[in-house]
């Protein structure tokens, strides 16, 4: 089923609305969760969906932002939004990590954890958590399989990976519950504050390269190098430049052609060219020059 760009742009942001409308769901019962039980495991995980709830709305943002079509000012669109959405999320995410672990860090320090109490209230949330994130991880899936968006393929692994704190947090309140053993909430916590590190620095690391310019996947460019070298009519290229921004990766590209031939069928040869990268490369940007071929 072919898609118009404005179906292709509502669809992807049903998606991130779906995330945003869970993201914030779960933040109210987490935060109703740390408030009875007292559980770090618990805060650890309402950081994580704090975290989900600000990336949901900066990546809504960003879809909305990045499908404005190219204008005066933005030349070559408006992707780079996505971005600087993602460098601002790293930085919040470092933080809550970092007031995670030192919470963590001082409870273990002093080895007197705090009691835990009310601890199947806090489970019952943490299996909300999971229910609800298994429900929209499959409904990111399908619609990251029809619409190919980057943005909504990363807020899904996202969720994913929240799966693990959650499941850390039943664990810790469980062990309480039944053995007195508040230690591993803390535990669990450094855990939990670790994988959002670890996430927020792959997250910014990516943003920071695609705002320098950064050129695409070493495949991508490798690919596309095969193709023009036995396109028909081609009998050479040069200066293939690639660089990203946002979901988007823009291609330059010189191509060498017979002199000879007609512009019409000059044109005809780098036209069906671009087709076929922009098929094999959906998220391509491709411009190709002309130019004549020396021998």
């Amino acid at each position: 089923m072919t898609r118009t760009p404005t179906q292709t742009k509502r669809l992807n942001q049903s998606a991130i609305l779906a995330s945003v409308s869970v993201a914030a769901v779960l933040v109210l019962a987490k935060l109703w969760a740390f408030a009875q039980t007292g559980a770090l495991s618990v805060a650890a995980s309402l950081a994580d969906s704090g975290v989900d709830l600000m990336i949901a709305l900066g990546g809504l943002a960003a879809v909305t932002y990045a499908a404005r079509p190219p204008d005066e000012d933005h030349a070559f669109g408006h992707t780079s939004a996505e971005d600087l959405a993602a460098l601002g999320q790293s930085v919040f995410i470092l933080i809550s990590a970092g007031v995670i672990a030192a919470a963590a860090g001082v409870r273990l320090w002093l080895g007197h954890p705090a009691p835990l109490v009310s601890e199947g209230a806090g489970m019952a949330v943490m299996l909300l958590s999971i229910v609800l994130t298994g429900a929209l991880v499959m409904y990111q899936a399908r619609v990251a399989a029809q619409t190919g968006n980057r943005v909504v393929m990363a807020d899904r692994l996202h969720y994913l990976a929240d799966l693990i704190p959650n499941l850390g947090a039943i664990l810790s309140l469980w062990a309480s519950a039944r053995f007195g053993l508040g230690q591993i909430d803390s535990v669990v916590a450094l855990g939990a504050a670790a994988m959002l590190a670890v996430g927020a620095l792959r997250i910014g690391g990516g943003a920071w390269h695609a705002l320098m310019d950064r050129a695409a996947d070493p495949a991508m460019i490798a690919g596309i190098a095969r193709m023009t070298r036995s396109w028909p009519g081609v009998y050479g290229f040069h200066d293939l430049k690639t660089r990203t921004a946002g979901s988007v990766t823009f291609v330059n590209l010189h191509i060498e052609l017979d002199g000879a031939q007609t512009l019409e069928q000059a044109h005809a040869i780098g036209a069906a060219l671009r087709r076929a990268i922009r098929e094999r490369y959906p998220n391509a940007d491709v411009m190709i020059h002309k130019d004549i071929w020396r021998g």
